[in-house]
């Protein structure tokens, strides 16, 4: 019996279906046409999320990826198309989230022509992906796919990109597909020595003063509650980095903070005094150590990480632990001893009524006419569901909202960690309240990263979208305006903004929209917009010279906190 063949372009979206792929992100343009041709016939069975612009898109991919721990998958044309993906890759890399981006190609007689929109986006986005490959042939599209959902899943997670040529859309072959489970000579997951978990374990029982530092790792592990179990048996205090916010409750007794330039003041001054500090899937990103030079010296350090290339990196690592934290942190709670660190916690409670005096009371209870973005996340609080997702820009707000924001559930913040992506927000916004149709999803951006994929309001009106977007209306590009304050002499260099009428835009794109610039209208105006069943835009106008406090300077020690 003659097998039945199907086009390229069919067989495409026939892998996606395969791969159980519940939306596509994406913008057609030529060398991609086929597969949208062929998508049409599967409408039923496949979403499509017409986004606005490349970049949006595959940061809409990421946010899908983030809330739901599945793979975002997005398409878009050759040439302009595919180049508009790099900065999402190059995002998607750094912390580590899991997608598949297929783009269209010219044909492959016509490769190294410079034929219209044609770019090399293979060579352009090697350092920017996991993986990436060409496909000439349509007999190549199902083995390519299944790889590349593999690969962008398995281990430490990240972005694939799969460039298919025209001519192989429009050939025929059969289709047979079979999901992978294993690449020759890809080891995503090392093996644990168990000898290198008794040595830790060692290390911690023997602990006065023991820090835990937690990362995204744990999240993409899937690992939450084993480091709950881990940390409440141990009894050690517990830091997060800014993408390991919500691994612990913020109201756990034993989380003290998050880590870094913009982190708490306790667990930034006592990463240099403790002896024994115990990194969980996270990578010791300069903003977390400040000068290495002077980072946890007095310190043995245990680090468990999925990625061999993140060990010794940084931070030299006295006892390097492998493999997936999952796994890792349950064979770690039966060697460790239970314990309580009385006086050691302590230290982190005296060292937080400090910051609280000086910085907290400040920012959420301000003796200031103008509004500040702390008063605001206060509110947000106070009104948010217990399920909401906090999705972050990137600037002065996002250190804010991450520093006060209540996080309850897990996998309950999504931002731009280690590439400082802005224009995240907006985007990522869209993608999460689709993987998470049933949670809260809380748009915070500043007026800067909003205008830079502003156009994104498009989709949210299109697929009626029901994010709820917070604009803290500075008029600056307010973390530049603050560097330029504090160690450029208050030379404001092109970082004041000329805005436009941020609710006008929004009611053109169907969204309700209210701005608040006094006090008294802030509380109610919060609970209107977080209580409202469709998309809202709630702009708030703030202080324009509101800092962000505890602060690390460029290249000063994580001891040398500043607190005004």
């Amino acid at each position: 019996m003659e097998k039945k063949l199907f086009y390229g372009s069919e067989i495409v979206i026939k892998a996606l279906l395969y791969e159980k792929v519940e939306y596509i992100f994406g913008y057609p343009g030529g060398a991609i046409m086929p597969i949208y041709n062929s998508l049409h016939d599967y409408l039923n069975s496949i979403s499509h999320i017409l986004m606005r612009h490349e970049q949006g898109l595959i940061h809409a991919a990421q946010g899908y990826a983030r809330t739901t721990g599945k793979i975002g998958v997005c398409f878009t044309t050759s040439g302009p198309g595919a180049t508009n993906l790099i900065t999402g890759l190059a995002d998607a890399l750094i912390d580590s989230t899991p997608i598949v981006c297929i783009t269209g190609q010219v044909s492959s007689h016509l490769l190294g022509t410079d034929a219209f929109q044609e770019t090399n986006i293979i060579d352009i986005s090697i350092p920017v992906t996991k993986w990436n490959i060409q496909v000439l042939k349509a007999k190549n599209i199902c083995k390519s796919i299944q790889k590349g959902f593999f690969i962008a899943k398995q281990g430490r997670p990240g972005p694939v990109l799969i460039d298919i040529t025209k001519d192989a859309q429009l050939q025929k072959t059969v289709f047979h597909y079979t999901r992978c489970k294993y690449i020759k000579n890809f080891h995503p997951y090392p093996c644990i020595e168990n000898k290198k978990i008794m040595e830790a374990a060692k290390l911690i029982n023997s602990a006065k003063k023991p820090l835990v530092l937690v990362g995204q790792g744990v999240i993409l592990a899937e690992a939450e509650n084993e480091f709950k179990k881990f940390v409440e048996k141990t009894g050690i205090p517990v830091a997060s980095t800014l993408l390991g916010l919500g691994v612990l409750n913020s109201n756990h007794h034993l989380y003290v903070g998050m880590l870094g330039m913009h982190g708490n003041y306790a667990p930034n001054i006592l990463t240099n005094q403790c002896d024994i500090l115990i990194a969980v899937g996270m990578r010791f990103d300069d903003r977390v150590t400040g000068d290495i030079k002077k980072y946890a010296k007095q310190a043995k350090v245990i680090h468990l990480e999925i990625d061999s290339s993140e060990i010794n990196k940084n931070i030299l690592c006295h006892v390097p632990i492998l493999g997936d934290c999952k796994l890792s942190l349950k064979k770690l709670i039966f060697y460790v001893n239970e314990s309580i660190h009385t006086k050691w916690k302590d230290k982190f409670f005296q060292l937080k009524r400090k910051e609280k005096t000086i910085v907290i009371q400040r920012d959420l209870y301000p003796k200031k006419k103008g509004i500040t973005m702390g008063e605001v996340v206060k509110w947000i609080n106070q009104y948010k569901k217990k399920n909401a997702v906090l999705v972050t820009d990137v600037g002065q707000h996002q250190m804010i909202a991450s520093r006060y924001f209540n996080f309850t559930c897990k996998k309950s913040q999504i931002t731009s960690g280690g590439l400082g992506t802005m224009g995240f927000a907006l985007p990522a916004s869209i993608g999460a309240q689709l993987g998470a149709k049933n949670r809260q999803i809380l748009c915070i951006v500043g007026d800067g990263g909003f205008q830079m994929t502003i156009q994104e309001m498009g989709s949210i009106l299109e697929y009626k979208i029901p994010i709820k977007i917070v604009l803290l209306n500075n008029n600056f590009l307010g973390m530049v305006r603050q560097w330029q304050q504090l160690f450029f002499d208050k030379r404001y260099s092109c970082t004041e903004l000329v805005n436009p009428n941020f609710i006008k835009l929004a009611q053109a794109y169907n969204i309700k929209a209210k701005k608040v610039n006094k006090r008294e209208e802030l509380e109610n105006s919060v609970k209107k917009a977080l209580n409202h069943k469709k998309a809202f835009l709630l702009e708030v106008i703030i202080e324009k010279e509101d800092n962000v406090f505890p602060m690390i300077p460029s290249g000063a020690s994580v001891d040398e906190i500043r607190l005004t």
